[in-house]
């Protein structure tokens, strides 16, 4: 089998990444376009290392499920965007599983709910390209630039800022602007953002060429610079988010964030996570890991009972978390990788320890540190079911048990879910006898 061949295959199921799986000559392949149940015609892409790509060129028996994409499928991802909404979330729920037990040889046996989104102008955070002074995502797969409006992802108001940065960016050539960081509030009432430069760009001129009333402020820099310039203004956006205090009263957690700050990216569910994870923690000692501008730490300290503290490595980020920090009390702030923490850092054994590490989850490192700790609940934020699952079964196997799983669709159209597993040891929050999540 090679590039170019032209294939009938029977679909299966889908796999991690948006492909579904379908099998020829006794070869497993990856199909782009197709809806687990349909029979297609698919043209071979490529084949590396075993793994054979392809891609559907005609629909041969149709499922009910697939729908007339509203929106450019490969321009920000959206994989799905092909499959009806309902179906989708189904999808994901099979992901989840296929991840657990294939991977982590964990077969869930629990209910697991996905929460779904509306799918358009969900995104409060972008990350734009700039090329000859145009701006756009990447299409999938390659570093070809795609208008962001054909992804449906962002508000009309936010695209119309855009435009006007693409014209600031294409006004001041000698910046060298290779990158745009958008970022809004959650009600799309404040944006901001940061204008990543080449290293030998001039950011002289772009304060004048990017003053704009839709934006609170700019800051710009290279990737190498590990703190920004303010341009002009301040390059930060603020949100407060409701929650309910353990007397049954309404508090609110005011975060305040950099552009350049890591943030969930769906605004109808951010303040959901954040509820859920708080509730999963219960009044003790909370260690927030990866804890970004203070997300689950403040918002759970802001509803009272805990003490917090919250780890975070990223400069930037850690900067928002102090300030948020403040703001709330009873929230201490190291800023240090998780991988550099001493084991000797002080806490109880009924400390619950919150993680959302990046893509490639929990390193070496980390798991041995989680393991050592003892703690007696680890509620695990992740947007990478693939490594969520090897880390459970390090988890597992150092005595933890899965007291549930659910999952946000905090991407729709994408093949992305946010999945939130909630581990216990025995005695802790879950006590004995929850392993039935698993088979």
């Amino acid at each position: 089998m090679e590039s170019g061949t032209r294939l009938t295959l029977a679909i299966d199921k889908p796999a991690a990444g948006g492909s579904m799986i379908a099998r020829s000559e006794g070869r497993v392949l990856l199909v782009a376009g197709a809806i687990p149940g349909e029979v297609v015609e698919a043209v071979v892409d490529r084949v590396q290392r075993g793994t054979v790509w392809a891609s559907v060129t005609r629909v041969l028996e149709r499922s009910a499920d697939r729908v007339e994409p509203a929106i450019d499928e490969t321009c920000g991802g959206s994989v799905f965007a092909h499959i009806r909404y309902e179906r989708q979330l189904a999808l994901k729920r099979d992901i989840v599983r296929d991840a657990f037990a294939r991977l982590g040889r964990l077969p869930l046996d629990g209910p697991l709910e996905v929460a779904a989104s509306p799918v358009a102008g969900y995104r409060l955070r972008a990350r734009l390209h700039v090329e000859r002074g145009r701006v756009g995502f990447y299409r999938e797969g390659t570093h070809e630039l795609c208008d962001p409006r054909s992804s449906g992802q962002l508000r009309d108001d936010t695209l119309s800022v855009i435009d006007r940065l693409e014209g600031a960016v294409r006004s001041v050539p000698q910046a060298k602007v290779t990158a745009i960081e958008l970022s809004e509030n959650i009600v799309a009432s404040e944006r901001a953002c940061h204008l990543e430069l080449a290293r030998d760009g001039d950011p002289s001129r772009l304060g004048g060429a990017s003053q704009m009333s839709e934006l609170r402020g700019v800051s710009s820099g290279s990737g190498h610079d590990s703190r920004p310039l303010t341009l002009w203004g301040q390059p930060e956006v603020v949100d407060e988010i409701e929650v309910i205090n353990g007397g049954g009263a309404v508090v609110s957690a005011k975060l305040v964030r950099h552009a350049r700050s890591f943030f969930q990216g769906n605004r109808f569910l951010v303040t959901a996570l954040a509820t859920r994870v708080g509730d999963l923690v219960p009044n003790g000692r909370m260690i927030d890991l990866y804890a970004g501008v203070g997300l689950f730490a403040v918002t759970r300290a802001a509803r009272g009972g805990v003490e917090v503290t919250a780890v975070e490595g990223d400069r930037a980020a850690a900067d928002d978390l102090r300030r948020n920090a403040d703001l709330t009390g009873h929230v201490t702030v190291h800023r240090q990788a998780v991988e550099h923490l001493p084991a000797s850092l002080p806490h109880p054994t009924s400390t619950t320890v919150v993680v959302d590490p990046p893509r490639t989850g929990l390193s070496t490192a980390a798991r041995r540190l989680l393991v050592g700790w003892q703690a007696a609940r680890l509620v695990y934020v992740s947007c990478d079911v693939a490594t969520l699952a090897r880390d459970a079964r390090t988890l597992v196997d150092a005595g933890f048990t899965i007291s549930s799983v659910e999952a946000f669709d905090l991407f729709p159209n994408t093949a992305h879910v946010e999945t939130l597993v909630v581990f216990d040891r025995a005695g802790g929050p879950g006590g004995p006898g929850r392993a039935g999540w698993i088979r």
